[in-house]
């Protein structure tokens, strides 16, 4: 058994340890234009935007304390979430979400209830209405006028 350094070569041998380095800024030179933009837009599509995100539930009745505090939990579950409304029997839920394009945001809002449906002990409501819109178009409604207002400050709050 050999006793050394970790990664170091054994005594009386030349041999270095290889290590890789990543592509100069300059690496896509002299290579098919087209080829190096394709890995541009590639690169630039892979990056990822914050998407606002309202979520509308509804179902039978339940007791008021009970869906507080259910909307609560969710908000300790899901940091993100910024605020939410509520009755006995409809609630909406607002929050940013990080995802690389909307079809994604999307597709994690829609997995939002049914997700934390037992750890919340959410009410067995089902999902009618979803928005999904980019932070540019969410700040140019606000500016406008337009646009959601914040439901009410961050967190829950009956209607």
């Amino acid at each position: 058994m050999r006793r050394a350094r970790p990664g170091a070569p054994p005594r009386g041998s030349a041999e270095r340890a290889l290590t890789s380095v990543e592509a100069g800024a300059d690496f896509d030179e002299g290579q098919d234009t087209e080829t190096a933009e394709a890995r541009v837009e590639e690169r630039a599509m892979v990056a990822s935007k914050l998407w606002h995100i309202t979520l509308s539930v509804s179902g039978a009745e339940a007791p008021l304390k009970e869906v507080r505090r259910a909307l609560e939990q969710l908000a300790h579950d899901h940091p993100f979430l910024l605020t939410s409304r509520y009755a006995n029997d409809h609630a909406e839920i607002r929050y940013w979400e990080e995802a690389r394009d909307l079809h994604d945001a999307a597709a994690v809002a829609l997995r939002l209830w049914g997700e934390h449906r037992q750890t919340a002990k959410l009410p067995p409501w089902e999902i009618v209405g979803l928005e999904v819109i980019d932070r540019e178009t969410y700040h140019l409604r606000i500016a406008e006028g337009y646009g959601p207002p914040p439901a009410a400050p961050v967190g829950v709050h009956p209607y």
